[in-house]
């Protein structure tokens, strides 16, 4: 962990200092946290992301991927996501959540309202955003075949803005 990026951003000075660093340019030294199989299902879930082209901005973001047994959420303070085996069993819908939650961290940080109605329609965009490149930058068909699915399955669906 780098010294100068708050251990938690929670407190007004906390988030101020985090996002003065993010502006600068500071990127985080990506963490997992789990058991063997959870870390391995990450890694291949981060090098999606990697083809996609969002690494740098999800460890702008991100700084640990944290196995839990519940709900997978963005953890505001920490600036992790916490995620269950569950939500890994498809990794194009995996990776794409992550970009999502790294778009939230991010308005988090800027001190915009991340989450219901607009802000969740805006960070659903980055989402989509990042499977149309995915699907373009991977060379490996059933990736592009899964980004079509989830693409379409967003298109087809009511809670799209």
């Amino acid at each position: 962990m780098n010294p100068d990026f708050p251990e938690r951003v929670y407190t007004e000075e906390e988030v101020g200092k985090a996002h003065k660093l993010v502006k600068s340019g500071y990127k985080h030294q990506l963490t997992v946290e789990g058991n063997l199989s959870f870390k391995e299902q990450v890694q291949k879930i981060l090098d999606l992301v990697k083809t996609g082209g969002y690494y740098d901005f999800l460890r702008t973001y991100i700084r640990q991927i944290v196995e839990i047994g519940g709900f997978s959420q963005l953890r505001e303070a920490e600036v992790a996501i916490w995620a269950n085996m569950h939500l890994l069993k498809t990794p194009v819908e995996a990776a794409g959540f992550f970009i999502q939650k790294a778009w939230q961290m991010k308005e988090f940080l800027e001190g915009k309202l991340y989450h219901g109605g607009a802000a969740e329609a805006r960070s659903i965009e980055k989402n989509l955003e990042f499977l149309k490149a995915l699907k373009a930058k991977s060379k490996d068909n059933a990736v592009k075949t899964e980004c079509e699915r989830v693409l379409k399955r967003w298109a087809d669906s009511t809670f799209v803005f």
